[in-house]
């Protein structure tokens, strides 16, 4: 199949990869749109792995205040280079990363990060619904290991599922930069304000 260079224009809007890029996989999947877009997707999961060990010094601070003024979030999103701090899709990802904290409130970056007394008070509140529901003591560790589970996900911001988009999380959202921006990018440290909270 003949590639066009409508096509390679197509597949750089959905995916803001490279245009090389964007014509190599358009012509490793014969043209198929769908199976490029996956393929470009790899290839950044790729890229994301060898750049992980990077340092990331530079990078931005960016605010979000929600309407009427009564929760405020300030994230600070790192990369390698000021040069990619700059562009629009950086400053549009820490600006989506703010409305996302403000939205979900998250607790912790990572899961090491999770106070441990919440932590422990979660694991005993399971441990007694399932004690109270008359399971059996090897059932009640599988059920409390899968509720711990779920609920680290809920609460650690990288795990979370983006909330404009749920089929993605915060962590798949940014190996997907990574493999468009080409640098290392991480998220250094956020906070969450809310009046009277």
């Amino acid at each position: 199949m003949k590639i066009t260079s409508q096509m390679v224009k197509d597949l750089r809007d959905k995916t803001a990869a490279g245009m090389m890029d964007c014509k190599k996989a358009l012509g490793e999947t014969d043209g198929d749109m769908e199976k490029a877009v996956d393929l470009l997707r790899q290839k950044g999961l790729a890229v994301a792995a060898k750049r992980a060990g990077r340092a990331t010094s530079e990078g931005i601070i960016e605010c979000y205040i929600h309407a009427g003024g009564k929760i405020g979030v300030i994230v600070e999103l790192s990369c390698e280079s000021d040069f990619v701090a700059k562009t629009d899709g950086f400053t549009e990802f820490a600006r989506d990363l703010a409305l996302h904290i403000a939205a979900t409130n998250p607790v912790a970056l990572t899961r090491d990060e999770v106070p441990e007394e919440i932590v422990k008070r979660e694991k005993e509140i399971y441990v007694q619904q399932a004690l109270d529901s008359g399971k059996p003591e090897n059932i009640v560790e599988k059920m409390v290991s899968g509720k711990m589970d779920k609920f680290l996900a809920e609460i650690c911001l990288l795990e979370q599922k983006f909330v404009k988009n749920p089929d993605f999380t915060i962590q798949e959202l940014i190996t997907d930069l990574i493999g468009k921006m080409g640098e290392s990018i991480s998220v250094k440290r956020f906070a969450r304000f809310q009046v009277g909270a």
